[in-house]
């Protein structure tokens, strides 16, 4: 099956969140199982071109845009270590600036710069000759690939026998914006923009709508989640929409490329280990916090995040409690992330305050992030919703307990520990409040200092299997009931 994925992001190459992790995980599966996964993604300043050694393929796309044409030129690469095929749209007018979306608000012109890339998307196929069965689209960002499957090229040959299949990974992000641009940048014109249309929504174009309206099939990053955003509470606005498509909405949960995280092989840590020799988490723990000018009381336990730095997450909550825990030396902190301002300042605060029981890291570092998943006890993932959350994942890898609260993907994945049978592999709670969430963490901490049951605990996370092949495999069911439908 010939596969044509349209991302934003993709791992290592650009990455905000999980759905670069996704995009990557999910086509080195696919190629695997003998299918030709090829991905289409833009040309970001940040993308380092050597390190990854993309070359220029010299192929220049002409891409209509309303009733004009503008131009790109596309750059050839692989996943690392795989034979996945990379292709980069470059055009600097669009592309070739700091971050992704924008830095603290998104770019103004998001919706012609990612409808710019939707449609470079077919130019691009047709220039490498690679005939789609299935198109694959990830977000608002590339939303717009769905509607044109089925108007632009729905006569064009190439893409007689595509089916189109678009993932939602955050309903929470739409891609709202003013119609008289976005519909003349589309080239479907205000002709096609009326209340009640698949473009429309409450006098905005909103990206998301279209490309669930559009596609044959939809699917989503868990299957609570799937339930979720049926309902008015989580569905934020569009859950009449997706009503409206119940029979093609399949909640699939995001799997995990053990090949990359896997404490028995991670080159970021300062030894391997393995469920067999848990007793290295300890030194890692240790030197971890030596390493951060903690040099006493090193059993006291490590409570860990790695996060974006919003609202979603559930900052507020950690927020609440947080200084409570480390007054009474109950626990020692560990973050990395970065987002909101307002976060990242209170999270420097702490740091200043409590130097010597927390480490905090603002931005993203990949071998910090790796030593607080293998050197914490705990993890927290305390999130209001979560469509999936891969880091509660990785932790149970590691032998880290996490924390969540009862929603979406976290449900799907985390079982509550019950000291009594020995079984659960982390600490969940149910209503989004501070004092729920406080509750979960003293009960961990009571697991903690049980190290028969922590182990055991650590043992049966670590014995989680949340590969990506399984969720690799259930895409390629969906793929096949999305051509049924051409």
């Amino acid at each position: 099956m010939n596969i044509l994925i349209v991302a934003t992001e993709v791992s290592p190459f650009a990455k905000t969140g999980g759905l670069a992790d996704v995009v990557s995980s999910l086509s080195i599966e696919w190629k695997k199982k003998g299918h030709r996964p090829v991905i289409i993604m833009p040309k970001h300043r940040r993308i380092d071109i050597q390190k990854y050694n993309f070359h220029p393929t010299f192929l220049t796309l002409l891409v209509p845009m309303g009733y004009w044409t503008e131009y790109a030129t596309i750059w050839r690469g692989k996943l690392p270590n795989s034979e996945v095929e990379v292709y980069l749209v470059e055009n600097n007018s669009y592309f070739d600036r700091p971050g992704i979306y924008g830095d603290t608000s998104e770019y103004m012109d998001n919706d012609r710069r990612f409808i710019f890339l939707s449609r470079a998307a077919f130019e691009a196929a047709k220039a490498l000759n690679f005939k789609p069965d299935i198109l694959h689209a990830h977000d608002y960002h590339s939303a717009y690939t769905m509607p044109f499957l089925k108007t632009h090229y729905k006569n064009d040959p190439f893409f007689a026998r595509t089916a189109g299949v678009f993932t939602i990974h955050n309903l929470a992000y739409q891609g709202r914006f003013d119609p008289q641009a976005t519909m003349e940048y589309s080239s479907f014109g205000m002709k096609s923009f009326y209340p009640g249309s698949w473009f429309e929504y409450y006098g905005s174009t909103n990206f998301m709508k279209t490309g669930i309206k559009f596609a044959d099939k939809v699917t989503t990053v868990s299957p609570t989640y799937a339930n979720e955003i049926r309902t008015e509470y989580f569905g934020e606005g569009l859950h009449n929409v997706l009503n409206s498509r119940a029979s093609d909405l399949i909640g699939i949960l995001n799997g995990v490329n053990y090949d990359e995280w896997n404490p028995e092989t991670d080159k970021f840590l300062p030894m391997n280990y393995s469920v067999n020799s848990l007793e290295k988490k300890k030194d890692i723990k240790y030197k971890f916090l030596r390493d951060n000018n903690i040099n006493d009381d090193l059993d006291i336990p490590l409570v860990g995040m790695v996060t974006r730095l919003t609202e979603q997450k559930g900052i507020d909550l950690i927020i609440n409690k947080l200084e409570d825990f480390l007054w009474h030396c109950k626990i020692r902190f560990a973050v990395v992330g970065s987002g909101e301002p307002r976060y990242e300042n209170y999270f420097n605060y702490i740091k200043s305050k409590y130097p010597f029981s927390s480490i905090v890291y603002i931005g993203y570092n990949e071998k910090i992030a790796r030593q607080v998943y293998a050197a914490s006890d705990m993890f927290l993932v305390p999130s209001r919703f979560e469509p999936c959350g891969l880091t509660q994942m990785y932790a149970m890898k590691y032998g880290t307990l996490p924390i969540v609260r009862a929603t979406g993907g976290l449900i799907d994945t985390v079982q509550e520990v019950i000291p009594s049978q020995k079984t659960g592999t982390g600490f969940v709670f149910w209503n989004y409040n501070a004092e729920d969430f406080a509750y979960a963490l003293l009960r961990s901490l009571e697991v903690y200092s049980n190290s028969e049951l922590l182990n055991k605990a650590r043992k049966n996370a670590m014995g989680m299997d949340f590969s990506s092949a399984k969720s690799a495999e259930k895409y390629i069911e969906v793929f096949k009931w999305a051509l049924e439908k051409i």
